[in-house]
């Protein structure tokens, strides 16, 4: 089944025309990527330890009950030190704004995006929203109320 998302192209000074809108690179693959919108040949620069904004120049019409999760790359996280730093980050259905990337630079050296980088992907996802009630007991459970790591390492 395919779900349709309305894309509009933001008027921005830096939009270029020629940018291709998301796309699934394999016929079986979950993410289409993002790409970066920074103006025909630009670029930014990410400074070591710094996090930044990066616009893709896109705003969606995401269908009721769905949202769209912002992921990494896995090639861009593995090949550089750029993570993305709130995934998966999500972008609500009655959001009409720009979609940005928010993108961290782990490394000791300072990173380069370019203009038509696919920074990112992003993936239609449904959602389920709950009725949270309050609770004087919860039912009881092997793990309780154990944390991180208390299942054991193997």
């Amino acid at each position: 089944m395919v779900n349709k998302v309305g894309v509009k192209i933001l008027k921005l000074d830096n939009f270029d025309d020629s940018l291709a809108l998301p796309s699934y690179e394999t016929e079986g693959a979950a993410g289409a990527d993002l790409r970066a919108c920074l103006g025909k040949g630009e670029s930014l620069e990410i400074a070591a330890g710094a996090r930044v904004l990066v616009p893709t120049g896109l705003s969606y019409e995401i269908p009721v009950g769905y949202e769209i999760q912002v992921r990494p790359r896995s090639g861009l996280s593995l090949k550089t030190n750029l993570l993305i730093v709130n995934s998966p980050g999500t972008i609500d259905s009655d959001y009409r704004g720009e979609l940005k990337v928010i993108i961290g630079n782990f490394g000791n050296e300072d990173a380069v995006i370019n203009h038509g980088d696919r920074i990112a992907q992003m993936v239609l996802a449904p959602v389920t929203q709950a009725s949270f009630e309050l609770s004087d007991k919860l039912s009881e459970t092997q793990r309780g109320a154990g944390g991180f790591g208390s299942t054991g390492v193997n």
